[in-house]
């Protein structure tokens, strides 16, 4: 059988794995694994970000004394994904498919050191056939250190290992175009580069995850950019993996349509870790129109108006227009003191090169 596409990283959400009640919902995991084992056997690379590990650990332990949201976390996430990875473990072993835990927090993706240790550790795990399942390590992450959710972590795993497609799998079938109660609304199918989605999402949080549809969209504008395609879909809805792949047209959910360009390596790091920015570089409108021009260009010292934090070569730092906007992230070729000696100066070397620099 041929499928659509050959490498796929795959979300699954709390609210799927979840019943109503908190706990795990074991049928509907099992459901999952078997289209993610037919997919493997068939030849299709796969790694999957699943969420869980809270509502797994929550329906296992009642806390000695009242806990605060963090320490709740960190035990429910502690024992719950001891579970969780045991579950997989034993139903994909049924159908002869190895598994093996990743455990990652922000900060791993804030040095290309890291990053890349993390994309070697993944490849050698699919070179071997065996299926990475990554989460959020909620043990040690505090709240300033998180993931908005695992829809961004989802999104940065995509990227990282150069998928064609990440399929995020929610407990609705994707983005309507109104309130999904009301009547008469329907699920929007593809969204292209550029289209305006404001007027449909909504801003509340899911109920057993941190995120909603807002993150899920602005982590799909963001990887569909890279030029991967996005895909938000029911995750409750049975035979949804392989209907997606098989039968895409006849399928219920929304697609981002992936840009053309293709982002570099290092480009894709960059623009999934803004985060980690150290400081800014003000630029004037002549600067941005020529780094928003047809022509690849860097940003240079005389382009440049104000420089804000206190950063070492080789930082990331975010690139800002005359209005204080940012329209990119890059890597500092110099330290902040010698980048201010260089602030305006012609016949000066990029401060940051094109070849590290993100614009969005």
């Amino acid at each position: 059988m041929d499928y659509q596409y050959t490498k796929l990283a795959v979300k699954i959400g709390s609210n799927v794995l979840t019943r109503k009640d908190g706990t795990l919902d074991v049928t509907r995991m099992s459901a999952l694994v078997d289209q993610v084992a037919e997919l493997h056997k068939a030849g299709v690379e796969i790694v999957l970000v699943s969420s869980g590990a809270v509502a797994s650990g929550r329906s296992e332990i009642k806390p000695s004394r009242k806990l605060d949201s963090v320490d709740q976390r960190q035990l429910f996430s502690a024992v719950g994904q001891a579970k969780l990875i045991n579950r997989y473990y034993e139903l994909f072993r049924e159908h002869g498919i190895a598994v093996g835990q990743v455990l990652t927090t922000k900060e791993s993706f804030g040095t290309r050191r890291h990053y890349l240790n993390q994309r070697n550790c993944m490849r050698v795990m699919l070179e071997n056939g065996v299926i990475p399942i990554v989460n959020e390590n909620d043990t040690i992450s505090v709240t300033e250190l998180m993931f908005t959710d695992n829809d961004e972590l989802s999104g940065m795993i995509a990227s990282m290992m150069d998928m064609q497609a990440l399929i995020i799998l929610s407990n609705i079938d994707g983005i309507y175009n109104g309130s999904p109660s009301q009547p008469g609304t329907s699920v929007i199918r593809e969204v292209e580069q550029g289209k305006d989605l404001s007027d449909y999402i909504q801003t509340e949080k899911s109920g057993f995850g941190r995120g909603g549809m807002l993150t899920k969209t602005t982590i799909a504008r963001k990887v569909a950019d890279e030029g991967i395609s996005v895909i938000i879909a029911n995750g409750k809805k049975d035979n949804i993996l392989i209907d997606i792949l098989q039968h895409p047209e006849q399928t219920v959910c929304t697609r981002f349509i992936p840009a053309d360009s293709d982002v570099s390596s290092v480009k894709k790091w960059i623009a999934h870790s803004e985060g980690f920015a150290k400081g800014e570089l003000h630029l004037n409108e002549q600067a941005v129109t020529a780094l928003r021009g047809k022509k690849a260009v860097s940003v240079l010292p005389v382009g440049v108006t104000r420089i804000e934090g206190d950063f070492e070569k080789d930082d990331l730092v975010k690139i800002m227009d005359a209005r204080g906007k940012q329209v990119g992230v890059g890597r500092i070729t110099v330290d902040s003191t010698e980048a201010r000696e260089m602030l305006g100066m012609h016949g000066q070397r990029p401060l940051v090169h094109y070849d590290y620099l993100y614009l969005e």
